[in-house]
């Protein structure tokens, strides 16, 4: 089974890639292969304890904090493009070393408090290494974005050997996750000038939505009091 997904890998990778990077894959792409299944084994890993975290929460709580869970891994012309920019080698070794969101799991909460809860209860596990956080929520970013944003690393276990790996790990709440999706959707359209009178717009609805997650919040305190 496990071959058999390589295998898809394989030649999703090479449908996607231009000529100059053909060439490069082909010398690589077991390399390149073996470690995207490294990439997809963290991700499982980094899903199965939030799921356990979720059901704790139900036992305890009777509610569940994590509406969804979601996890992709980045494109093989999206992370040429990225160490290009950076200016570092297209190795192997060179794509662990200097990219950190390879992998990336996205917790979509109930409320913003569970973002904080489930991301401590996270770290304060004794196999969950804190490369670096960054706090959207509290510090937004200019057009409106808010998210936590923290980098781990985490052991997967093969036949042979251990492994720590790097996952990018997005917590937001639903109505965090509804507006950068439609946010994204709509200053990357194709064939359209995104104007900063919209720019403006959806910051506005940005703060809309900040508005809504502190009411639903609110009320989440008093039902529980």
């Amino acid at each position: 089974m496990a071959q058999n997904k390589d295998e898809l890998l394989k030649q999703r990778i090479l449908s996607v890639v231009d000529d100059l990077s053909v060439e490069w894959i082909k010398e690589k792409i077991d390399e390149f292969a073996r470690l995207m299944t490294y990439y997809r084994c963290a991700m499982m890993e980094i899903e199965t304890k939030f799921n356990v975290l979720n059901e704790e929460y139900s036992l305890a709580y009777d509610r569940n904090p994590i509406n969804s869970i979601k996890t992709r891994l980045k494109s093989f012309p999206s992370i040429k493009e990225k160490l290009e920019r950076k200016g570092v080698s297209d190795s192997i070794e060179s794509i662990e070393q200097n990219l950190n969101d390879i992998a990336g799991v996205r917790v979509i909460c109930s409320f913003p408090e569970d973002v904080y809860e489930l991301a401590n209860a996270l770290l304060k596990q004794d196999d969950i290494e804190l490369i670096e956080k960054k706090d959207y929520i509290k510090n937004p970013k200019p057009n409106g974005y808010r998210s936590l944003h923290i980098i781990v690393g985490i052991p997967i276990f093969l036949v042979h050997e251990k492994r720590i790996m790097k996952v990018e790990i997005q917590l937001r709440t639903i109505a965090m996750d509804f507006w950068a999706s439609l946010e994204h959707q709509l200053r990357y359209k194709k064939d359209t000038t995104f104007t900063k009178e919209m720019a403006n717009e959806l910051l506005e609805c940005a703060e809309m939505s900040a508005k809504l997650d502190n009411k639903m919040d609110i009320l989440r305190k008093k039902v529980l009091s």
